[in-house]
């Protein structure tokens, strides 16, 4: 099964473009980690055209609020629809066991006992900045723990949080995250 883990950064935020949908929202980059490959990768808005086959080539998409927030930005710049492609958001997983949703921050420092490198709103102004670098470096690290959260989910079949002072276990069914299922895409991008 290729599996893919993606996450996106804009470079604006909502309250800029008056909207919550974040396919009103600008992307400053995308970063992947490739199972396949082993290998981290970044793409900004002009070398998207380098991406869209690796996605049509995945069998799992890995995210982190991605279902709600990274699918939909991308498709404002594909040609046809990354829903199709089979996805796993983590965070939609959580919000099914616990009944709501936690930050991915809570998450990891509570799991993996670390912390993520910043935040979305900071990234935003990293890149109006022109410290470009600095949101990739950021993309990335959360890339690399969204890869650690899921792979802990998978061999222990929990995550944890921090609920006030406690730590407590959030149960996942992972049992059929490893199944693969018929795609539905059309590929049109790559022979």
């Amino acid at each position: 099964m290729k599996k893919i883990v993606f996450d996106c950064e804009t470079s604006n935020i909502f309250s800029d473009v008056g909207s919550n949908d974040a396919s009103a929202l600008d992307l400053s980059v995308v970063c992947i980690y490739d199972y396949e490959t082993d290998k981290y990768q970044s793409f900004t808005k002009e070398t998207l055209k380098n991406l869209w086959p690796i996605f049509e080539k995945a069998d799992l998409l890995i995210g982190y609020n991605s279902d709600h927030f990274d699918i939909p930005l991308l498709n404002k710049y594909y040609s046809g629809d990354l829903s199709k492609i089979q996805s796993l958001d983590l965070l939609k997983e959580i919000k099914i066991s616990l009944g709501r949703r936690i930050k991915l921050d809570s998450v990891a420092e509570a799991t993996l006992g670390k912390n993520k490198s910043g935040h979305g709103l900071e990234a935003t102004v990293w890149w109006k900045n022109g410290e470009y670098q600095k949101v990739i470096d950021y993309c990335i690290d959360d890339v690399k723990i969204t890869k650690e959260v899921y792979e802990y989910a998978l061999k222990n079949g929990n995550v944890k949080y921090k609920d006030i002072k406690e730590i407590k276990d959030i149960k996942l069914d992972t049992s059929k995250w490893g199944e693969k299922k018929e795609k539905t895409m059309t590929h049109t991008l790559f022979g």
